[in-house]
Protein backbone atom coordinates (compact mmCIF):
# COMPACT_ATOMS: atom_id res chain seq x y z
CA UNK A 1 0.00 0.00 0.00
CA UNK A 2 1.57 3.53 -0.68
CA UNK A 3 2.22 5.87 2.11
CA UNK A 4 -0.66 8.40 2.89
CA UNK A 5 -0.80 11.90 2.10
CA UNK A 6 0.23 13.46 5.14
CA UNK A 7 -1.11 17.07 5.33
CA UNK A 8 -0.90 20.04 8.43
CA UNK A 9 -4.29 20.72 8.07
CA UNK A 10 -7.34 19.14 6.05
CA UNK A 11 -10.01 21.73 5.72
CA UNK A 12 -13.47 20.03 5.12
CA UNK A 13 -15.87 22.65 3.61
CA UNK A 14 -15.02 25.67 1.22
CA UNK A 15 -17.54 28.09 1.76
CA UNK A 16 -16.22 31.57 3.00
CA UNK A 17 -15.15 29.79 6.42
CA UNK A 18 -13.38 27.09 5.05
CA UNK A 19 -11.50 28.42 1.68
CA UNK A 20 -10.58 31.55 4.45
CA UNK A 21 -8.89 29.43 6.25
CA UNK A 22 -7.58 27.54 3.60
CA UNK A 23 -5.96 30.13 2.62
CA UNK A 24 -4.88 31.91 5.38
CA UNK A 25 -2.82 28.38 6.40
CA UNK A 26 -1.68 28.37 3.39
CA UNK A 27 0.06 31.61 3.47
CA UNK A 28 1.70 30.84 6.78
CA UNK A 29 3.61 27.64 4.68
CA UNK A 30 1.44 25.17 6.18
CA UNK A 31 0.39 22.01 3.90
CA UNK A 32 -3.24 22.27 3.32
CA UNK A 33 -6.20 20.80 1.59
CA UNK A 34 -8.93 21.86 1.25
CA UNK A 35 -12.05 19.47 0.48
CA UNK A 36 -15.26 20.46 -0.98
CA UNK A 37 -18.33 18.98 -2.22
CA UNK A 38 -18.71 20.57 -5.96
CA UNK A 39 -22.32 22.28 -6.83
CA UNK A 40 -23.45 23.08 -3.28
CA UNK A 41 -24.49 26.77 -3.28
CA UNK A 42 -26.17 28.08 0.10
CA UNK A 43 -29.03 30.16 0.46
CA UNK A 44 -28.02 33.34 0.82
CA UNK A 45 -29.04 37.21 0.96
CA UNK A 46 -25.36 37.68 -0.46
CA UNK A 47 -24.75 40.85 1.54
CA UNK A 48 -21.05 41.95 2.58
CA UNK A 49 -20.85 44.81 4.76
CA UNK A 50 -17.80 47.63 4.05
CA UNK A 51 -15.71 45.68 6.68
CA UNK A 52 -15.45 42.54 5.19
CA UNK A 53 -14.62 44.01 1.93
CA UNK A 54 -11.59 45.77 3.47
CA UNK A 55 -10.30 43.10 6.41
CA UNK A 56 -10.43 40.35 3.42
CA UNK A 57 -9.55 41.77 -0.06
CA UNK A 58 -12.98 41.71 -1.80
CA UNK A 59 -12.35 43.02 -5.15
CA UNK A 60 -14.58 45.05 -6.70
CA UNK A 61 -16.18 42.73 -9.73
CA UNK A 62 -17.14 40.33 -7.47
CA UNK A 63 -19.66 42.32 -5.92
CA UNK A 64 -22.32 42.08 -8.45
CA UNK A 65 -24.66 45.01 -6.39
CA UNK A 66 -24.08 47.89 -4.28
CA UNK A 67 -27.25 48.61 -1.68
CA UNK A 68 -27.74 51.75 -1.00
CA UNK A 69 -30.68 51.54 1.78
CA UNK A 70 -33.35 48.91 2.92
CA UNK A 71 -36.77 49.20 3.45
CA UNK A 72 -39.05 47.52 6.07
CA UNK A 73 -42.57 46.25 5.56
CA UNK A 74 -44.42 45.67 8.53
CA UNK A 75 -47.66 43.42 8.75
CA UNK A 76 -49.63 46.00 8.22
CA UNK A 77 -48.27 47.05 4.45
CA UNK A 78 -46.24 50.10 6.14
CA UNK A 79 -43.04 50.71 4.74
CA UNK A 80 -40.08 52.31 6.52
CA UNK A 81 -37.16 53.15 4.53
CA UNK A 82 -33.71 53.28 6.22
CA UNK A 83 -31.17 54.95 3.54
CA UNK A 84 -27.28 54.70 4.25
CA UNK A 85 -25.62 58.14 4.54
CA UNK A 86 -22.81 58.14 2.23
CA UNK A 87 -22.06 54.27 1.96
CA UNK A 88 -23.17 50.87 0.48
CA UNK A 89 -23.65 47.24 1.28
CA UNK A 90 -21.88 44.66 -1.25
CA UNK A 91 -23.95 42.37 -2.69
CA UNK A 92 -22.21 39.08 -3.89
CA UNK A 93 -23.55 35.81 -6.14
CA UNK A 94 -22.22 32.95 -3.31
CA UNK A 95 -21.64 30.50 -6.26
CA UNK A 96 -19.00 32.76 -8.55
CA UNK A 97 -18.07 34.27 -4.99
CA UNK A 98 -17.72 30.96 -2.85
CA UNK A 99 -15.33 29.74 -5.92
CA UNK A 100 -13.20 32.69 -6.31
CA UNK A 101 -12.91 31.85 -2.62
CA UNK A 102 -11.42 28.70 -2.95
CA UNK A 103 -9.27 29.52 -6.37
CA UNK A 104 -7.44 32.03 -3.64
CA UNK A 105 -7.07 29.44 -1.13
CA UNK A 106 -5.43 27.53 -4.00
CA UNK A 107 -3.47 30.31 -5.52
CA UNK A 108 -2.05 30.42 -1.89
CA UNK A 109 -0.65 26.85 -1.94
CA UNK A 110 -3.75 24.78 -0.21
CA UNK A 111 -4.39 21.77 -2.43
CA UNK A 112 -8.33 21.10 -3.37
CA UNK A 113 -9.81 17.87 -3.73
CA UNK A 114 -13.57 17.70 -5.13
CA UNK A 115 -15.25 15.20 -2.63
CA UNK A 116 -17.29 14.55 0.05
CA UNK A 117 -16.27 13.80 3.55
CA UNK A 118 -17.48 9.99 4.99
CA UNK A 119 -15.99 10.03 8.90
CA UNK A 120 -13.00 10.50 10.38
CA UNK A 121 -10.86 7.68 11.94
CA UNK A 122 -7.45 7.73 13.85
CA UNK A 123 -3.88 5.63 12.77
CA UNK A 124 -1.55 4.15 15.02
CA UNK A 125 0.40 7.27 16.13
CA UNK A 126 -2.97 8.86 16.88
CA UNK A 127 -3.34 11.05 14.39
CA UNK A 128 -6.91 12.16 12.12
CA UNK A 129 -7.69 10.21 8.91
CA UNK A 130 -10.04 11.86 6.97
CA UNK A 131 -12.01 9.58 4.49
CA UNK A 132 -13.61 10.88 1.51
CA UNK A 133 -15.74 10.17 -1.78
CA UNK A 134 -14.02 11.64 -4.70
CA UNK A 135 -16.18 13.41 -7.21
CA UNK A 136 -15.67 10.60 -10.25
CA UNK A 137 -16.47 8.26 -7.58
CA UNK A 138 -20.04 9.28 -6.72
CA UNK A 139 -22.11 6.66 -7.82
CA UNK A 140 -19.71 3.76 -6.09
CA UNK A 141 -18.43 2.72 -2.52
CA UNK A 142 -14.80 3.85 -3.11
CA UNK A 143 -13.40 6.08 -0.62
CA UNK A 144 -9.88 7.99 -0.45
CA UNK A 145 -8.05 8.61 2.53
CA UNK A 146 -5.79 11.30 3.82
CA UNK A 147 -3.50 11.76 7.12
CA UNK A 148 -3.91 15.06 8.97
CA UNK A 149 -2.32 16.28 12.02
CA UNK A 150 -5.25 19.07 12.58
CA UNK A 151 -8.79 19.00 10.82
CA UNK A 152 -11.53 22.03 10.53
CA UNK A 153 -14.62 21.45 9.88
CA UNK A 154 -16.81 24.30 7.62
CA UNK A 155 -18.87 21.91 6.62
CA UNK A 156 -22.34 23.80 7.09
CA UNK A 157 -24.83 24.03 9.75
CA UNK A 158 -25.71 19.97 10.38
CA UNK A 159 -21.49 19.29 10.57
CA UNK A 160 -20.51 15.97 9.86
CA UNK A 161 -17.32 16.63 11.22
CA UNK A 162 -18.56 18.41 14.00
CA UNK A 163 -21.28 15.65 14.77
CA UNK A 164 -18.16 13.04 14.99
CA UNK A 165 -15.67 14.73 16.77
CA UNK A 166 -17.22 17.72 18.86
CA UNK A 167 -19.10 17.17 21.83
CA UNK A 168 -22.91 18.99 21.80
CA UNK A 169 -22.38 19.71 18.03
CA UNK A 170 -25.50 17.72 17.33
CA UNK A 171 -27.80 20.07 19.50
CA UNK A 172 -27.94 24.13 17.97
CA UNK A 173 -31.33 24.90 17.05
CA UNK A 174 -31.76 26.25 13.35
CA UNK A 175 -33.63 28.32 10.94
CA UNK A 176 -34.68 26.70 8.00
CA UNK A 177 -34.33 28.73 4.92
CA UNK A 178 -35.28 28.38 1.38
CA UNK A 179 -34.80 30.84 -1.57
CA UNK A 180 -35.42 31.02 -5.47
CA UNK A 181 -32.88 33.19 -7.58
CA UNK A 182 -34.65 35.11 -10.20
CA UNK A 183 -34.02 37.09 -13.21
CA UNK A 184 -34.16 40.67 -12.08
CA UNK A 185 -36.36 42.77 -13.37
CA UNK A 186 -36.12 46.47 -14.26
CA UNK A 187 -36.25 48.98 -11.95
CA UNK A 188 -39.97 50.11 -10.53
CA UNK A 189 -41.38 46.99 -11.59
CA UNK A 190 -43.38 45.46 -8.22
CA UNK A 191 -42.19 48.48 -6.91
CA UNK A 192 -38.31 46.53 -7.28
CA UNK A 193 -35.41 49.06 -6.76
CA UNK A 194 -32.35 47.29 -7.47
CA UNK A 195 -30.04 49.37 -5.21
CA UNK A 196 -32.43 48.41 -2.16
CA UNK A 197 -33.17 44.97 0.13
CA UNK A 198 -36.61 45.48 1.29
CA UNK A 199 -36.96 42.86 4.37
CA UNK A 200 -40.87 41.58 5.48
CA UNK A 201 -41.99 41.30 8.70
CA UNK A 202 -44.91 39.59 8.11
CA UNK A 203 -46.21 36.56 10.61
CA UNK A 204 -48.10 34.55 6.83
CA UNK A 205 -44.45 35.30 5.30
CA UNK A 206 -42.41 33.99 8.58
CA UNK A 207 -43.74 33.63 11.99
CA UNK A 208 -40.90 33.65 13.71
CA UNK A 209 -37.71 35.27 11.20
CA UNK A 210 -38.46 37.48 8.29
CA UNK A 211 -39.05 37.23 4.96
CA UNK A 212 -36.61 38.82 1.81
CA UNK A 213 -36.43 40.76 -1.25
CA UNK A 214 -32.15 41.25 -2.27
CA UNK A 215 -30.94 42.20 -5.64
CA UNK A 216 -28.29 40.59 -6.92
CA UNK A 217 -27.54 42.73 -10.38
CA UNK A 218 -29.09 40.64 -13.32
CA UNK A 219 -30.23 38.36 -10.49
CA UNK A 220 -32.52 38.71 -7.64
CA UNK A 221 -32.60 36.75 -4.07
CA UNK A 222 -36.47 36.43 -3.10
CA UNK A 223 -36.43 34.14 -0.23
CA UNK A 224 -37.49 33.31 3.95
CA UNK A 225 -37.14 31.51 6.88
CA UNK A 226 -38.63 29.83 10.03
CA UNK A 227 -37.82 26.69 12.52
CA UNK A 228 -41.33 26.28 13.07
CA UNK A 229 -42.06 22.57 12.11
CA UNK A 230 -43.97 21.93 9.28
CA UNK A 231 -44.07 26.35 8.13
CA UNK A 232 -44.19 26.08 4.13
CA UNK A 233 -41.56 28.10 2.90
CA UNK A 234 -42.04 27.78 -1.15
CA UNK A 235 -45.89 28.97 -0.04
CA UNK A 236 -44.72 31.99 1.86
CA UNK A 237 -42.28 32.76 -1.09
CA UNK A 238 -44.74 32.43 -3.91
CA UNK A 239 -47.17 34.59 -1.88
CA UNK A 240 -44.87 37.18 -1.84
CA UNK A 241 -43.77 37.29 -5.53
CA UNK A 242 -47.44 37.51 -6.47
CA UNK A 243 -47.90 40.21 -3.76
CA UNK A 244 -44.89 42.40 -5.32
CA UNK A 245 -45.60 41.54 -9.09
CA UNK A 246 -42.12 39.23 -8.91
CA UNK A 247 -43.87 36.04 -9.85
CA UNK A 248 -43.51 36.76 -13.58
CA UNK A 249 -39.87 36.89 -12.95
CA UNK A 250 -37.97 33.88 -14.36
CA UNK A 251 -36.63 31.35 -11.88
CA UNK A 252 -33.36 30.62 -12.44
CA UNK A 253 -32.72 28.44 -9.26
CA UNK A 254 -33.79 27.76 -5.69
CA UNK A 255 -31.89 26.03 -2.19
CA UNK A 256 -32.89 25.50 0.86
CA UNK A 257 -30.57 24.93 4.03
CA UNK A 258 -30.43 25.34 7.54
CA UNK A 259 -28.91 28.19 9.63
CA UNK A 260 -27.77 27.90 13.27
CA UNK A 261 -29.37 30.13 15.38
CA UNK A 262 -26.40 30.59 18.11
CA UNK A 263 -22.65 29.94 17.95
CA UNK A 264 -22.05 26.45 19.56
CA UNK A 265 -20.03 26.54 23.04
CA UNK A 266 -17.42 24.62 22.32
CA UNK A 267 -15.81 24.93 18.55
CA UNK A 268 -12.96 21.93 19.59
CA UNK A 269 -12.59 18.40 20.28
CA UNK A 270 -9.66 19.06 22.29
CA UNK A 271 -7.15 17.10 20.24
CA UNK A 272 -6.67 18.40 16.91
CA UNK A 273 -10.35 19.03 15.34
CA UNK A 274 -11.93 22.10 15.21
CA UNK A 275 -15.20 24.10 13.74
CA UNK A 276 -15.73 27.33 11.81
CA UNK A 277 -18.80 29.41 10.04
CA UNK A 278 -22.03 27.83 10.35
CA UNK A 279 -20.53 24.66 11.64
CA UNK A 280 -19.50 26.64 14.61
CA UNK A 281 -22.72 28.38 14.47
CA UNK A 282 -21.68 32.01 13.77
CA UNK A 283 -24.81 33.19 11.86
CA UNK A 284 -25.70 36.67 13.37
CA UNK A 285 -29.47 36.03 15.27
CA UNK A 286 -32.05 38.55 13.96
CA UNK A 287 -30.69 39.28 10.77
CA UNK A 288 -29.16 35.76 9.43
CA UNK A 289 -26.09 37.48 8.66
CA UNK A 290 -23.22 34.50 7.61
CA UNK A 291 -20.85 35.88 5.43
CA UNK A 292 -18.69 38.24 7.59
CA UNK A 293 -18.81 36.12 10.62
CA UNK A 294 -17.38 32.93 8.33
CA UNK A 295 -14.96 34.84 6.94
CA UNK A 296 -13.77 36.16 10.46
CA UNK A 297 -14.43 32.48 11.79
CA UNK A 298 -11.94 30.82 9.39
CA UNK A 299 -9.76 33.52 10.18
CA UNK A 300 -9.54 33.01 13.49
CA UNK A 301 -9.65 29.04 13.45
CA UNK A 302 -6.25 29.42 10.75
CA UNK A 303 -4.77 31.44 13.84
CA UNK A 304 -5.73 28.74 16.26
CA UNK A 305 -4.48 25.75 14.36
CA UNK A 306 -1.48 27.24 13.22
CA UNK A 307 -0.55 28.12 17.26
CA UNK A 308 -1.67 24.31 17.67
CA UNK A 309 0.74 23.23 15.35
CA UNK A 310 3.57 25.59 16.44
CA UNK A 311 3.09 24.84 20.33
CA UNK A 312 1.63 21.35 19.71
CA UNK A 313 -0.79 22.26 22.69
CA UNK A 314 -4.08 21.08 21.36
CA UNK A 315 -5.35 23.89 23.95
CA UNK A 316 -4.74 26.77 21.59
CA UNK A 317 -7.59 25.32 19.32
CA UNK A 318 -10.05 26.76 22.00
CA UNK A 319 -8.57 30.39 20.75
CA UNK A 320 -11.04 30.68 17.80
CA UNK A 321 -13.93 31.01 19.96
CA UNK A 322 -12.82 32.57 22.55
CA UNK A 323 -11.32 35.41 20.40
CA UNK A 324 -14.74 36.21 18.17
CA UNK A 325 -16.77 36.01 21.49
CA UNK A 326 -14.61 38.83 22.45
CA UNK A 327 -15.21 40.60 19.60
CA UNK A 328 -18.68 39.97 18.59
CA UNK A 329 -20.04 38.21 21.36
CA UNK A 330 -21.82 40.95 23.05
CA UNK A 331 -23.50 41.86 19.34
CA UNK A 332 -24.84 38.48 19.03
CA UNK A 333 -26.30 38.48 22.76
CA UNK A 334 -28.02 41.59 21.65
CA UNK A 335 -29.24 40.47 18.51
CA UNK A 336 -30.64 37.66 19.95
CA UNK A 337 -33.02 38.82 22.59
CA UNK A 338 -34.03 41.14 19.43
CA UNK A 339 -34.92 38.71 17.65
CA UNK A 340 -37.06 36.80 20.95
CA UNK A 341 -38.68 39.55 21.88
CA UNK A 342 -39.88 41.86 18.38
CA UNK A 343 -40.24 38.58 16.52
CA UNK A 344 -42.50 37.03 18.28
CA UNK A 345 -45.77 38.00 16.59
CA UNK A 346 -47.69 40.43 14.40
CA UNK A 347 -48.47 42.87 17.17
CA UNK A 348 -44.22 43.35 18.34
CA UNK A 349 -43.00 43.15 14.69
CA UNK A 350 -45.18 46.12 14.04
CA UNK A 351 -43.72 48.45 16.82
CA UNK A 352 -40.52 46.99 15.46
CA UNK A 353 -41.23 48.09 12.42
CA UNK A 354 -42.18 51.21 13.64
CA UNK A 355 -39.29 52.28 15.82
CA UNK A 356 -36.84 52.00 12.58
CA UNK A 357 -38.61 54.97 11.43
CA UNK A 358 -36.85 56.64 14.29
CA UNK A 359 -32.68 58.39 12.93
CA UNK A 360 -31.19 57.63 15.79
CA UNK A 361 -32.19 54.10 15.52
CA UNK A 362 -31.46 54.31 11.81
CA UNK A 363 -27.90 55.76 12.48
CA UNK A 364 -26.97 53.39 14.70
CA UNK A 365 -27.99 50.24 13.06
CA UNK A 366 -25.99 51.12 9.94
CA UNK A 367 -22.86 52.20 11.92
CA UNK A 368 -22.93 48.95 14.09
CA UNK A 369 -23.65 47.16 10.71
CA UNK A 370 -21.21 48.58 8.39
CA UNK A 371 -18.12 48.62 11.32
CA UNK A 372 -19.23 45.10 13.19
CA UNK A 373 -19.12 46.93 16.41
CA UNK A 374 -21.01 48.66 18.97
CA UNK A 375 -21.28 51.99 18.67
CA UNK A 376 -20.43 53.81 21.71
CA UNK A 377 -19.77 57.24 20.89
CA UNK A 378 -23.10 58.47 21.34
CA UNK A 379 -24.35 57.75 24.62
CA UNK A 380 -27.71 59.61 24.58
CA UNK A 381 -28.91 57.73 21.45
CA UNK A 382 -28.18 54.55 23.25
CA UNK A 383 -30.08 56.05 26.35
CA UNK A 384 -33.26 57.25 23.87
CA UNK A 385 -33.73 54.81 21.90
CA UNK A 386 -33.54 52.26 25.28
CA UNK A 387 -36.20 54.05 26.67
CA UNK A 388 -38.21 54.11 23.33
CA UNK A 389 -38.07 50.10 23.22
CA UNK A 390 -39.46 49.87 26.64
CA UNK A 391 -42.77 52.46 25.40
CA UNK A 392 -42.95 50.87 22.18
CA UNK A 393 -42.64 47.21 23.55
CA UNK A 394 -45.46 48.33 26.18
CA UNK A 395 -47.75 49.77 23.74
CA UNK A 396 -46.90 53.24 25.83
CA UNK A 397 -45.41 54.70 22.35
CA UNK A 398 -47.33 55.01 18.97
CA UNK A 399 -45.42 52.44 16.78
Amino acid sequence: MPALETYDTVVVGGGPAGATAATDLARRGRSVLLLDKAGRIKPCGGAIPPVAIRDFDIPDHMLVAKITGARMIAPSERRVDMPIDGGFVGMVDRGPFDEWLRERAEKAGATRRTGTFERLSRDDAGLSLVHYRPRAAKDSDMTLCVRARTVIGADGAISQVGRQAVPGADKVPHVFAYHEIVRSPAAGVGDFDPARCDVYYQGPLSPDFYAWIFPHGDTTSIGTGSMRKGFGLREAVAALRRTTGLDACETLRHEGAPIPLHPLRRWDNGRDVLLAGDAAGVVAPASGEGIFYALTGGRLAAEAVDEALVTGDARALALARKRFMKQHGRVFFILGLLQRFWYRSDWTRERFVGMCRDPDVQRLTWQAYMNKELVRSRPAAHVKIFFKDIATLCGLAHP
